[in-house]
């Protein structure tokens, strides 16, 4: 018998289905902190399109980068970086901020 009989086929088309999204790499974009600012401060993404955010703190002081639109709330050591999945979301402006300098430490995604 020869290929694949027609149950493994369709087990093995399933899984391909299901599994195939993390195969995927997400877009991914860079925000920096320098000085207590994020840059950039305005950063746009694909709306409907999870996406990898690497946040890199140039300061030596930690700040959290925190949004309550997104639902994240992660702290950055001073010289680290992280890494935050969003979405995918709709369109529209999802504000986030620093927690330790919530005055100079401000910016917005925003999905389109």
């Amino acid at each position: 018998m020869s290929g694949l009989s027609g149950s493994r086929a369709i087990l093995l088309l399933a899984w391909v289905m299901v599994f195939s999204t993390d195969l995927v790499a997400a877009p991914e974009y860079k925000i920096e902190i320098k000085n207590h600012l994020f840059i950039p401060s305005v950063l746009e993404i694909p709306a409907n399109t999870k996406v990898k955010l690497k946040i890199v703190n140039h300061d030596s002081t930690p700040e959290e980068f925190e949004s309550y639109e997104l639902n994240r709330e992660k702290i950055v050591v001073g010289g680290g970086k992280i890494t935050i999945f969003v979405g995918p979301l709709a369109p529209g402006e999802y504000p986030f901020f620093g927690e330790f300098n919530p005055r100079t430490a401000q910016g917005v995604v925003i999905a389109q």
